[in-house]
């Protein structure tokens, strides 16, 4: 349950909170911009991806060494923000399936700012991102770097290692991509001796250093990322032509109350040290840190009922839409767009379910919520990443609008 603290809410912000009794987001009546759409509604704060994208770069800058930063469009595709983002000259964009690399180029970046990292390529993936001579190539694994020496021959790549260790949000092992469990991602040090003979019999150069060990860490897993880290780095002693080090994404930001943002002067000095006097060029491809707080999806009340003790406010979006909730259980904060009462003691628990036939379709258990009746609107906070661009039309309830307010 998630009360409002004293004297506000946990996740109000100066550009994100109640004007006159209204949620406002970057200037805007969030409710009013609702009533002008038919069906949800997503909303993307330029102003704030912008702060967000400028506040990594800070960081980085901390490091005192030079730096890429690609957004990973996998968070979020919708094209007025990528075209804000290849705009603002602030970064370059990741992708990992060559259908992100002809949205990206479609939207104004170059290829030579494009860094691509997938998984199970296809051979018709390869040739369509070979194609592209100044795309960075990050390489999967060894059948992949083979099969790139095969079709480009001398090509400068990336290789993608896995260091065993990871961490993800709330330690949730489904946000976690290097671990102790096996996973699917990068090259082992067991296998580290065939990929790199791999490269070399295929007359490739290995460029760029790539690892990614989880999603969402916090203050609190700061430690056991910069652990992390510096076994990924470890690999860098058999590469000798590196200049670029890529640290993935998985900067994580608040999801509910105590959850505190991550301390970016902390995150850098960690690199800082773990750098130490290493020439190379920094590169991280955040996506959830970009656009998830710069983000709401708007639902309508359709319906509010009591089933047995529990009150259900039902609306007219379901998991389908933004599948976080229901796929990692991640928390979900409803806020009601026009609250009736802003007094915590005026509030009820409410369940909000989606209109999705399915029993996980909930997307808050006994919220505390003020009063609601049908036709209200409910706003579900940091919706700006892994939830458009994941959703799905399931029970054929797949349509929605989106919309960047720009700044």
């Amino acid at each position: 349950m998630s009360w409002p603290k004293s004297g506000g809410f946990w996740w109000a912000r100066d550009d994100l909170g109640f004007v006159d009794g209204r949620l406002n987001l970057a200037g805007h009546d969030v409710a009013r911009l609702a009533e002008a759409v038919d069906g949800p509604l997503f909303l993307y704060s330029q102003a704030r991806l912008l702060t967000n994208m400028a506040r990594v770069r800070d960081g980085l800058a901390q490091t005192g060494r030079p730096f890429r930063l690609y957004y990973a469009m996998k968070a979020n595709r919708f094209e007025p923000l990528l075209r804000a983002l290849a705009c603002s000259g602030l970064c370059g964009v990741d992708i990992c399936s060559p259908n992100e690399l002809d949205r990206a180029l479609a939207c104004g970046f170059a290829a030579a700012d494009i860094s691509f990292t997938g998984t199970g390529v296809s051979n018709r993936d390869l040739e369509r991102l070979l194609a592209h001579p100044d795309l960075n190539i990050n390489c999967d694994g060894i059948g992949m770097i083979r099969r790139v020496g095969e079709r480009a021959p001398g090509r400068d790549i990336g290789v993608r290692v896995n260091p065993a260790l990871g961490v993800g949000y709330g330690d949730n092992a489904r946000l976690i991509y290097a671990g102790q469990h096996v996973t699917k991602f990068g090259i082992y040090r067991e296998q580290w001796s065939e990929a790199l003979a791999t490269a070399q019999a295929n007359g490739l150069t290995i460029r760029t250093l790539h690892f990614h060990v989880g999603c969402g860490y916090l203050d609190g897993q700061l430690a056991d990322w910069e652990a992390a880290v510096a076994a990924g780095l470890a690999f860098l002693d058999d590469l000798p032509d590196v200049t670029t080090v890529n640290l993935g994404g998985g900067l994580g930001l608040p999801h509910q109350p105590g959850d505190l943002p991550l301390d970016m002067a902390r995150w850098a000095a960690t690199l800082k040290r773990r750098l130490g006097s290493r020439n190379v060029t920094l590169a991280v491809e955040p996506g959830d840190y970009i656009v998830k707080d710069a983000g709401l999806l708007v639902l309508s009340v359709t319906n509010v009922e009591m089933k047995r003790d529990v009150v259900f406010a039902s609306v007219d979006g379901g998991f389908n839409l933004a599948p976080e909730p229901a796929f990692y259980d991640l928390p979900c904060e409803p806020v009601a767009c026009v609250p009736r009462d802003l007094a915590p003691a005026a509030w009820r628990p409410v369940t909000i379910a989606g209109n999705i036939n399915e029993a996980l379709d909930i997307w808050a258990a006994g919220q505390p919520m003020p009063p609601l009746v049908e036709g209200d609107r409910i706003a579900l906070l940091n919706a700006g990443g892994y939830a458009a661009a994941m959703s799905s039309d399931h029970c054929m309830r797949g349509a929605f609008s989106e919309r960047l307010l720009e700044a």
